[in-house]
């Protein structure tokens, strides 16, 4: 590789990096679920191609770096749609707790009305 390729590939990396972190500042939370589903998505298909990469058998490095890369990916999208179930369960209504004692205050307050 020339040196102006590495330049150029660093280049667009330092790009990549600053715009992302740009962009996923600015989401407000209550889009952060469903980009979550979609980067998800995403991390699933990076899954598939480091299937591809690994099980392509190219050469011994090629088939460690796509068994690595299928450690990473699986890692992501399993701790992906584990925040995503949590972020979920933050949205679901609770059921009212029942205490005995309030159960009690009430209907004795019920008949005292009533007498």
């Amino acid at each position: 590789m020339s040196t102006e390729v590495i330049i150029a590939g660093l280049y667009v990396f330092a790009l990549a990096a600053f715009l992302g972190y740009q962009v996923i500042s600015r989401v407000p939370p209550l889009l952060h679920t469903p980009l979550m589903s979609a980067t998800n998505a995403i991390s699933g298909i990076s899954l598939v191609g480091s299937l591809v990469t690994a099980g392509a058998h190219y050469n011994t490095l090629s088939t460690v770096l796509g068994f690595i890369a299928v450690t990473a990916s699986t890692i992501n999208v399993v701790g992906g749609f584990m925040i995503t179930d949590r972020m979920l369960r933050m949205f679901k209504r609770q059921p009212p707790v029942k205490n005995d004692k309030n159960d009690k205050r009430d209907s004795t307050s019920e008949e005292q009305e009533r007498a």
